[in-house]
Order: structure tokens, then sequence, then C-alpha cells
């Protein structure tokens, strides 16, 4: 197998002392080297049983442990004096309902909060925005390609029979932000305008994608969506994006075309236990390191577009 000293490591890390000593004082943080990131990744790679069951407990239970399950100015107000570094986002929540799910742990009943989330911070146009910012914006929908992709994938997951009213309405309103923006669209507001220098980078895949978006992510969701809701989508909105991908990469190999994750910042735990809110650059791992190289095939990439150019085609209507 590809990459096998490397996800021993991070296995291996896992199940240390460390790791667990890492998860009592955060489930998130520091970038990307704390256990959350790890277990991201081997999920990315299809190893989420990798995971060591004490491990996947012990984030669990830090993740019960968050200590404000509403979102900024979403459906209630922050509490006074709540630390807005140690509160979930919808990005986060998506990722970890998925990588729960692809270990086996029922989330919705060990944070059953975190499905109704979803369905309470979607915007006007069926987007979300982890800039609790955007929901004071009133003249203007300031809504989020990257802020969705996560907690649409994540409500995607349940069979079209398991959907709840709420949730299926949830996942056709997001299906239908992702197609209006043609999965290739950054914001057109006011608000959100970095989001339309970001969307020139969507069509470079990326792996591990973690919170980030590409085209492929957003093809691969929405060929799901459709199929598990037995329903098309609109070939003239999104037939040019696989035509887009198939020129691309002709033999089907996908390529790395970026590393989202390299230079983002990140607080740090002192050794005292305090947490340093200066950023720093956030450090990589082996594994990271290895299976992002700018310009070498992606077997994981790969095998998710064949997958996903297959299901596309049969749901373009």
């Amino acid at each position: 197998m590809m990459f096998d000293d490397e996800i021993a490591a991070s296995v291996g890390y896992l199940g240390s002392a460390e790791a667990l000593a890492c998860l009592e004082a955060s489930s998130y943080w520091p970038k990307w080297d704390s256990p959350w990131w790890h277990m991201l990744l081997l999920h990315e790679m299809g190893e989420t049983r990798r995971i060591p069951e004490r491990t996947m407990r012990a984030f669990v239970d830090a993740m019960k442990a968050t200590p404000f399950t509403i979102f900024m100015d979403g459906p209630g107000e922050l509490p006074k004096g709540a630390d807005p570094y140690f509160t979930a986002c919808h990005c986060q929540l998506g990722n970890v309902y998925r990588v729960l799910d692809g270990f086996g742990v029922d989330v919705d009943a060990e944070l059953p909060w975190v499905g109704p989330w979803f369905v309470a911070n979607q915007m006007a146009d069926g987007g979300m925005n982890c800039d609790e910012s955007a929901y004071a914006v009133t003249d203007e929908c300031p809504s989020s390609m990257v802020g969705t992709i996560a907690a649409f994938e994540a409500m995607a997951l349940k069979s079209a029979e398991g959907l709840s009213e709420e949730a299926a309405s949830f996942l056709d309103r997001a299906a239908g932000f992702m197609v209006g923006r043609r999965l290739t669209m950054g914001s057109e507001t006011r608000h959100n305008a970095a989001e339309r220098e970001a969307a020139a980078s969507w069509m470079l895949p990326c792996f591990p994608r973690f919170y980030h978006y590409d085209v492929i992510r957003g093809l691969t969701a929405l060929s799901l969506w459709a199929e598990r809701r037995g329903v098309s989508v609109p070939r003239e909105a999104i037939g040019p994006v696989v035509e887009a991908v198939d020129r691309a990469f002709p033999d089907g190999v996908v390529r790395i075309g970026r590393r989202c994750w390299e230079g983002v910042g990140t607080i740090m735990q002192t050794g005292d236990g305090s947490w340093d809110y200066r950023r720093r650059e956030a450090p990589g791992f082996p594994l990271l390191e290895a299976v992002s190289a700018v310009g070498a095939a992606s077997p994981y990439l790969t095998r998710e577009w064949a997958g996903t150019r297959r299901r596309m085609l049969g749901v373009l209507g």
C-alpha cells in the first residue's frame, strides 16, 4: 500500500497518550497536527477504521464537551465571555459528522444537536457561511460555497427514506444553491467578495481538502444527493463542469493542483496549558506532506473522480 509508513505513524500518534491529552484540551486545535486533522485525513483516504477505538471515543467525548451548541449570530446569541476559538462552525461539524459516521458512530444519538445546527443556520439562498458576521447582513445574502459543502455532504449521507422533512428541505435548498453557483462561481456579494478571488482556484484539485473546496468535491456531493434523492441535475448548469474536469484530466488520472493547507495560521497551547492566540503558521505532519504533493497523481482523487463521473453522467437531466 502507498504511504504505509506515514499511515502507521499517524495511527501510532492517534493511539498515544499525547494525542489523548491533546483531545482533552481541544477537539480541534492546533492546526494541522492535532488528532482531529490526522483523523480527518485518514477518513479522506478511506482509512477511517484505522483510527484507534479509544481515540475515537475520546474525540466524541471532546465534542460532547463543546461549550456552546449555537452558532455566534445564528439562531441564538453567543453567551458573554465565550471564547470564539472554542465554539463550532459549519465546516467543522460537517466533517465531524462524516468522520464519525464513517467509523460507525451514531452521530444523531451521540451529538443530537449537530443535524439541527445545519438546518437552523441555512441562509435564504440555501447556502451557509462560517463567518458569523454574514448573518447580520440584511441587504444581500453572503453565503459561501466553502461554508456549505461539508454540511451538505454530511446531510447527504442519509438515505431518502431516513430524512426528516427539515433535512430533506435543507438538502434540496443547498443543492439548488450549488447548482445556481454552477459549482464554480464565488459570491457576488460585497460582504463575501473574497470568495470571487478564491473561486479562480476551484478547478485545481486539492488533497486532502479538509475544509476547502474544489469542483470535484462539489460534483461528488451533488451527484450523491441526486442519486439518493432520485432527482436529476440540470445539464446546462453542471454538464460544462464535468466536461472541464475531463479536459483537465483526459486520462482520468487526477493530479493535485494546490496545497490548501499550507500557510494557514493556528493558535498554540503553551507549556502551562494556556493558549497563545498569536497566529503562527500551522505545521504539517508526515502523512499530510506525503499525500499532497502538487503535480503528483492522487490515487484518492482519481478513485473519487471515476465514481463521481460515472454517477454524474447518470443523473444529468
